[in-house]
């Protein structure tokens, strides 16, 4: 290999730190990951991506979840350049804004109505805003070690952020409806909101589907406390029910927060309500120059249309079942201790007493030394681009990287 391409990714890093503080910021700096992760992509086809070295991996990140249907996808590509050929940005929004708030309201079975900004954070701020607004109150109600965001109400560093910031945030333990009930109880009279995630995912911890009897807890208590009910989808959205994630709990939320995967690696935000908090929508000031704009929004479209026209979810869960049935024949074969769990189709693996991660941060290396590219502690994702000849090539090099630690 030439030894200059060998050394791209180290030479851009180089240069990052001198003109980016810290090199990189937030999620995406492989410093949070063990040494030997490469930090700079140039290309992706599919469920694969490229590094700046010129590295190929299956990639079971999916862009930390925006590509549900695959890097490149010709028929969200095809849309988009249509729409980048008429123009992006203007004065105003194209009409792709209403026909893809049309299409949410069919598809997502609470909402009434949709409000569009770039990402998660945007989203769920403003589903909490709009709580607010609506009720008239100011205490809301979130689980502990959840993540929501990365802006000083929400973010999990507590670097420039203020206790005021966070004065009116009260927290209980996910899928506890004791906890819930006190939390409720506590800030009574006062309650503009529970907001809870699609599934516990909490970074580095076993993840946890939310159980019928804490969803419908907390859909009670907010209706008895006159409350908002706001789910975030961000990460889970259009990936485990389209018509939102806790369909599958049987519980409809007043509002949620949705990005990541809604336009297939474009930047896309949004909130989605119903009828009670249409008129707060309408009261609170949220905006940004780009929110409207029309290559995203033609991008979602497709998107959306193609994952309810080809199954894909179904295709996701079959491919997320193959994978993790061979992983633990794999595990169980060769002695060790593997823990996986989440939805199918946005696993995460852990091993049993690896404290130190070393083990889970060994099988990941390893991994990635044979093209394969899963994060030791975070949610990974499954998109329509993985198929079953791509999961039994990855399983060929998961039993290599097990035998190797074994």
């Amino acid at each position: 290999m030439d030894l200059q391409a060998f050394d791209t990714d180290a030479a851009l890093r180089e240069r990052a730190a001198k003109v980016i503080p810290g090199g990189m910021w937030g999620h995406q700096n492989s410093a949070r990951l063990p040494a030997g992760y490469p930090q700079y992509f140039t290309r992706g086809e599919g469920c694969r991506t490229w590094d700046a070295n010129g590295r190929s991996y299956i990639d079971y990140m999916c862009a930390w979840g925006p590509m549900i249907l695959g890097y490149s996808d010709p028929d969200v590509e095809a849309a988009a350049a249509r729409q980048r050929a008429e123009g992006d940005g203007f004065n105003g929004p194209t009409p792709r804004l209403v026909e893809l708030a049309e299409l949410v309201v069919d598809t997502v079975s609470h909402a009434d109505w949709a409000m569009f900004s770039k990402n998660g954070t945007d989203a769920t701020t403003a589903c909490v805003t709009t709580a607010r607004a609506g009720t008239g109150r100011r205490k809301v109600l979130v689980a502990r070690g959840a993540y929501h965001g990365a802006i000083p109400w929400c973010t999990p560093s507590v670097a420039g952020v203020t206790e005021e910031d966070r004065a009116h945030l009260v927290q209980y333990d996910y899928n506890d409806v004791a906890s819930l009930e006190e939390a409720v109880a506590l800030v009574k009279g006062d309650l503009a909101a529970i907001i809870a995630t699609a599934f516990k995912h909490d970074l580095g911890k076993e993840h946890i589907l939310p159980t019928r009897e804490f969803a419908q807890a907390a859909r009670r208590l907010a209706d008895e406390a006159d409350a908002a009910l706001i789910v975030d989808d961000v990460r889970a959205g259009l990936r485990l029910d389209l018509g939102g994630s806790w369909d599958l709990v049987d519980v409809k939320p007043d509002l949620s927060a949705w990005s990541k995967a809604i336009a297939n690696g474009r930047a896309l935000g949004m909130m989605t309500g119903n009828d009670r908090f249409r008129e707060a929508a309408t009261k609170i000031y949220t905006t940004g120059s780009f929110w409207t704009a029309g290559v995203a929004m033609a991008a979602s479209i497709a998107t959306i249309t193609k994952l309810r026209d080809c199954d894909g979810i179904g295709r996701m869960k079959s491919a997320g079942q193959r994978l993790r049935d061979g992983l633990q024949a794999q595990a169980d074969r060769y002695g060790l201790p593997l823990r996986q769990s989440g939805p199918v189709q946005m696993p995460v693996f852990l091993f049993e007493g690896d404290g130190d991660r070393e083990l889970g941060n060994r099988f990941c290396l390893e991994a990635l030394a044979r093209g394969v590219y899963f994060h030791p502690t975070h949610t990974m994702f499954l998109s329509v681009a993985h198929t079953d000849a791509v999961i039994d090539e990855t399983l060929q090099v998961t039993n290599e990287v097990f035998k190797a630690i074994a």
